[in-house]
């Protein structure tokens, strides 16, 4: 990609027709700056902060997506506030768990790679695209995955022609899997689906789904170390964002502290 260094001209490689694909141009071109390019020496082992639960809902019209803060490194808290979920375009959301630094690396291509395509081709692309296109993504990280490095996001967007919010989940050899009306992800998953299942039902108002993935998050941390609940004390809310026909947008952190004082007051009366 050298080239015109002082010159004052682009570098032939953006005068090349190509794909459409951000990634497909970088791995042309730049290859050692995808993520799945720097593995590790063989037989070196690296600990590093993971991510952990992340929960999505349906709700009438559209779908919440919700993580909590914390990051662990074996058995030390390695942040508090780390934030999860991401939009990525204007009609979607990404999730985040695994090892957080390739996570959020992933998720930064992920925006350019759809921001890419916009412009190359004028038009969004559509969800199911978006969710196969990340899915190419993650399969190019199977090295860095078989070395301890996995990243196992979880994607939700607004479908412009089916009209309704839609969740996607992946393994880490990049399989694509859409799942109905909620899911989540991560080492708290197994306890969130099951409070998930006890919480959810079609139909929810948006306000409604965002107090079911606070709560499902909550009873995840009650069961997962890994999982950090609502930080009362330090006044750390999990993050929440929506996505409908309106676009995708974060619930402000002041606006969570009524959803989870309405948990904590309700599950203590209840003794549970």
């Amino acid at each position: 990609m050298t080239a015109g260094a002082g010159s004052g001209r682009l570098p032939s490689a953006y005068l090349v027709p190509g794909s459409s694909s951000f990634t497909e141009f970088l791995s042309a071109h730049a290859p050692t700056l995808l993520p799945s390019r720097r593995p590790l020496p063989p037989g070196a082992a690296l600990e590093a902060p993971h991510g952990t639960t992340i929960v999505s809902v349906t709700y009438a019209g559209g779908v919440v997506m919700a993580g909590d803060r914390r990051a662990t490194m074996g058995n030390i808290i390695a942040n508090r506030d780390m934030e999860k979920v991401f939009a990525t375009d204007e009609f979607s959301l990404v999730g985040i768990a695994g090892t957080a630094g390739l996570a959020i690396e992933l998720v930064r291509l992920f925006q350019v790679e759809l921001e890419h395509y916009e412009k190359i081709e004028g038009t969004l692309m559509s969800l199911e695209g978006k969710a196969n296109r990340l899915a190419s993504m993650i399969r190019g990280n199977l090295g860095m995955a078989m070395q301890g490095l996995s990243v196992v996001p979880m994607f939700a967007g607004y479908d412009l022609e089916q009209q309704r919010g839609r969740i996607f989940s992946y393994d880490v050899t990049g399989g694509c899997y859409e799942e109905q009306d909620h899911h989540s992800v991560g080492s708290g998953s197994l306890f969130a689906r099951g409070a998930l299942k006890k919480l959810y039902r079609r139909g929810l108002t948006p306000e409604q789904a965002v107090r079911v993935a606070v709560e499902t998050l909550y009873d995840a941390a009650d069961d997962d170390s890994a999982t950090g609940g609502p930080d009362v004390g330090r006044r750390i809310w999990p993050t929440v964002g929506l996505v409908d026909a309106e676009g995708a947008r974060f619930v402000p952190q002041p606006d969570l502290a009524p959803v989870v004082d309405a948990i904590i007051t309700e599950r203590s009366e209840e003794a549970r």
